[in-house]
């Protein structure tokens, strides 16, 4: 039993040794990536032609034949137009279609890369002839942080730009604001949009206090500045006041969309309740049906597409919190 003991003792000690080297090793390597990341923030723009043709290319060299694939090289480089109609070159004359994508957390945390990514389509694009794609998914969240989103989609409509937003998983509550903004919708069949509501809930623990003789003193000046509190007593009337703000957040939200969806029956749709894209189409959530992959195929036989991707560098710090921020959403599974 002595010798076990000792051998535990010996592991624990081993251990510890490796978790404070590990610790040292993790930090020197965050302050290295720190500095090697530091103001290195950059814009990516990718021509999605360029990807098509070569997973096309890419697929038909296995099936060719040595000579015959040997003459297909040959008339790519001559710049000749292939058989698919993605052609191997821009056109300044043409159409140009600007490809944005927004994941959504609760705090749209990814508006700060929208925001850069706009100006800088807004710096090049031109009105009435070029247009805008905008992959969303996002479940919703905090109502400013998707109000602001949602704005930078206005920018590109006033701008004089046509919007059009993909849904392949899920555009609801916020993410459904911001889709709204599009001249068009297009959602895959089962992609949920939506969930026209706002939703907002909080612990109390003033009765659980209250029994062990804890008192929270609560200051205010002003008769609203609290409404709900998480350790103090809710009154009748902060409830009602709160229930007033959600009931006009959500007035707001059905204004909204009204501005840019005026055919939508607010009654029937604006009941917080979420549908699959095969329902949202005949209530006119979405125009629709169909995947981002094949809306983007299909505009690149006549366009030149850029898919445009504003690169913020993050802290690990920051990083593990927005991927701890993540996992409590999804444990909770509520989004505003």
């Amino acid at each position: 039993m002595e010798f076990i003991y000792d051998f535990a003792i010996f592991l624990a000690k081993v251990l510890t040794i490796v978790v404070a080297i590990l610790v040292v090793l993790g930090s020197l390597a965050s302050t290295a990536a720190s500095a090697r990341d530091r103001g290195q923030d950059h814009l990516n723009v990718r021509r999605l032609n360029d990807r098509y043709r070569h997973m096309e290319n890419t697929l038909k060299k296995r099936f060719a034949a040595p000579k015959g694939w040997a003459a297909r090289l040959k008339r790519l480089r001559s710049g000749k137009k292939a058989e698919t109609g993605l052609d191997p070159s821009p056109d300044p004359d043409r159409a140009r279609i600007f490809v944005l994508k927004f994941h959504g957390d609760i705090r749209a945390s990814h508006v700060a890369s929208l925001r850069e990514e706009v100006s800088t389509v807004l710096t090049q694009a031109r009105p009435e002839l070029d247009h805008v794609v905008v992959c969303v998914e996002s479940g919703g969240g905090m109502v400013p942080h998707y109000g602001l989103a949602a704005s930078q989609l206005v920018r590109l409509r006033d701008a004089g730009l046509q919007v059009t937003v993909c849904v392949d998983r899920v555009a609801a509550s916020g993410g459904y604001l911001m889709a709204a903004v599009a001249h068009r919708i297009i959602a895959a069949p089962f992609a949920i949009v939506g969930s026209i509501g706002v939703v907002a809930q909080l612990p109390n623990f003033h009765r659980w206090l209250k029994r062990r003789n804890v008192d929270i003193e609560l200051l205010t000046a002003g008769e609203y500045k609290r409404t709900l509190t998480v350790l103090g007593r809710n009154t009748a009337e902060g409830r009602a006041k709160f229930q007033e703000d959600l009931e006009e957040t959500h007035t707001l939200f059905k204004t909204f969309l009204s501005r840019y969806r005026p055919s939508l029956d607010m009654d029937q749709v604006g009941t917080g309740e979420h549908w699959y894209g095969e329902q949202a189409r005949p209530l006119g959530l979405v125009d629709e049906l169909g995947t981002s992959d094949d809306v983007l195929m299909k505009l690149a036989r006549e366009h030149d597409l850029y898919e445009v991707t504003y690169k913020r560098r993050q802290s690990l710090g920051k990083r593990m919190g927005t991927a701890m921020e993540s996992i409590t959403d999804r444990l909770l599974g509520g989004r505003g």
